[in-house]
């Protein structure tokens, strides 16, 4: 099996302790050659009102010799940024928040956006909050085709929002917003906890899974976004799913294990090491 037209991206979730810099210091010290970057502010600020200076990453881009393929903005409680939201007001802030995350993707040329469904009250509905999401996925898949930028929408686990978990309700709810530009992010972890598999996903969305969160997982003790070899799954046969279903993305390997947060380098090493044992 060849792995060589499918790579890895590190993400810099588990970093949160370190500067930005250091992060991509790190990639290129253990050897990728992309990166996501996830929007905490700690490492590149952007809310509603606006971001700070997009040359920043090009600047680090250029210094490390590592391209920027994605932009993964804060969506989850407790976060504002709720593309469920019930407040008028927060809806208005919501979508100006993801206008401005599709303009810094644009701006340092990444390939997607990942978005989520986006999570719901628990003394509501889980209908309205679905109605809620429906609606504003809608706007945001509009402006995201206007600049020619793809949103990649990946499910949540339960204890994230109950409005999509599986990838059948997925697709529900992509098929519903029913926006060219809302393709797919295939989240391991999240699959992993649905009982789904990577072939369901391809199965269900075919070439609609345009990227993914590549994490290790532990169904064991029910833990996900894991360093490979921290976890129980085998990369190289899920590699070679994605090679099998002509996935043309990159994989992120997106650790949020915080005990990986005060050695944060350590951590994409070992991904990195069991994917050279696979080449």
């Amino acid at each position: 099996m060849s792995t060589q037209k499918i790579e890895l991206a590190a993400m810099n979730c588990h970093h949160r302790f370190y500067e930005l810099e250091d992060f991509f210091a790190s990639a290129k010290e253990n050897g990728y050659k992309y990166v996501e970057i996830w929007t905490g502010p700690q490492h590149f600020f952007m809310d509603y009102n606006g971001y700070e200076s997009v040359e920043k990453l090009r600047r680090l881009e250029e210094k490390y010799g590592i391209k920027v393929i994605g932009i993964c903005p804060e969506q989850t409680n407790p976060k504002p940024n709720n593309m469920a939201a019930k407040d008028e007001k927060m809806q208005e802030r919501v979508l100006k928040y993801f206008k401005n995350a599709i303009d810094v993707a644009c701006e340092v040329k990444a390939n997607q956006v990942v978005v989520t469904s986006g999570w719901g009250f628990l003394s509501e509905s889980v209908e309205e909050a679905y109605h809620r999401s429906v609606i504003m996925l809608r706007k945001v898949a509009e402006y995201a085709a206007e600049k020619g930028m793809n949103l990649a929408i990946e499910a949540l686990q339960p204890e994230e929002s109950l409005i999509a978990n599986t990838a059948l309700e997925l697709k529900k709810l992509i098929d519903e917003v029913d926006r060219p530009a809302l393709k797919v992010c295939l989240d391991t972890g999240a699959m992993a906890r649905a009982k789904d598999t990577i072939q369901t996903y391809f199965d269900v969305f075919g070439d609609k899974v345009i990227h993914a969160h590549f994490v290790d997982v532990d169904m064991e003790k029910e833990t996900t976004h894991l360093a490979w070899g921290d976890g129980k799954r085998n990369m190289a046969k899920d590699i070679q799913a994605f090679a099998q279903n002509g996935y043309r993305g990159i994989l992120s390997v997106e650790c949020v294990n915080g005990e990986d947060f005060a050695k944060p380098g350590e951590a994409d090493k070992k991904s990195m090491d069991v994917y050279r044992t696979i080449e």
